[in-house]
């Protein structure tokens, strides 16, 4: 068994530790927000908060998790900024087909909480890790942009 901390709840797992975490996640937590889109660490879809840092669970060993605190997409809504990254996404249109978008919602979470204020550049430098196919990453970036507006003033 491996113990893990999941949106901060402790979680067993019966499984080999070289498991990925996307698949622990997906397939015995039925976790899925967390996409594999290339299983390779490119596309970003899968991305998750492990110590508040984001990371691609496709290419993290869930044995490796242990002692470590993974924050998945779904328990952003009921974090404040990770709230706030969703209706921002939502309300610029940033989401299109979809499947990326929690991704970017996790890593975008996580800029947020360490930049507070990211300029344009430090959005795109940080999105990096994340690919979209459909968006050109404009309203993606603007989405972000907002929520760092709110954080600052305290308006949408």
């Amino acid at each position: 068994m491996i113990e893990l901390c999941v949106n901060g709840a402790r979680v067993e797992v019966d499984g080999d530790p070289g498991e990925t975490l996307a698949s622990v996640l997906r397939n015995r937590l039925a976790l899925t927000g967390t996409r594999v889109g290339c299983a390779i660490g490119y596309c970003g879809a899968c991305t998750v908060l492990v110590d508040g840092l984001p990371g691609h669970a496709c290419c993290l060993f869930v044995g490796d998790m242990v002692d470590r605190d993974v924050t998945t997409i779904e328990a952003l809504r009921n974090d404040p900024v990770g709230e706030a990254v969703i209706d921002a996404m939502v309300a610029c249109g940033a989401i299109q087909c979809g499947y990326c978008s929690p991704g970017f919602v996790v890593s975008a979470t996580a800029l947020v909480r360490e930049v507070g204020m990211p300029s344009e550049e430090e959005v795109r430098e940080h999105l990096v890790g994340n690919m979209c196919r459909c968006t050109g990453y404009t309203k993606i970036v603007q989405a972000i942009s907002r929520v760092s507006k709110h954080q600052r003033t305290g308006a949408t």
